[in-house]
């Protein structure tokens, strides 16, 4: 996964802190299902955390409520809203001066269409900070 081919380069000492403009900035980190079921949210923090002065917090959250297609469903539709309500829609409606990351495509859609904020790809966030 792509989090974790960074992660080892980090690991390696290819990807350092140094190579990062600082972002004063809380990033908030929600995971994708496909990350949480087969690999981790660490490599993708530890990557993250390279970001001079930035605060990155992990997104205590089950799945976004997405799950692919079946949010944009008609008759999934409430089921899928209550969902990213439990923990991932509060959490990012509550974010002060931050950002907030989310890998998954259809999660970054489900973010938008409950709490009217754009969730970026971690992709997004490193290339906005690179020197």
């Amino acid at each position: 996964m792509f989090e974790e081919f960074l992660a080892n380069e980090v690991d390696k000492g290819e990807v350092l802190s140094s190579q990062f403009k600082p972002l004063n900035k809380t990033i908030k980190y929600h995971g994708h299902c496909h990350q949480k079921a087969l690999s981790s949210l660490t490599p993708l923090k530890k990557v993250l955390d390279l970001i001079p002065e930035a605060k990155v917090e992990l997104i205590p959250s089950g799945c976004c409520g997405m799950a692919g297609s079946f949010g944009y469903e008609k008759e999934h539709y409430d089921i899928s809203m209550k969902i990213g309500e439990l923990v991932l829609f509060p959490a990012v409606r509550n974010l002060e001066n931050g950002i907030v990351v989310a890998p998954g495509t259809s999660c970054r859609h489900q973010i938008k269409d409950g709490t009217g904020k754009k969730a970026m790809h971690p992709a997004e966030v490193l290339f906005l900070c690179a020197r």
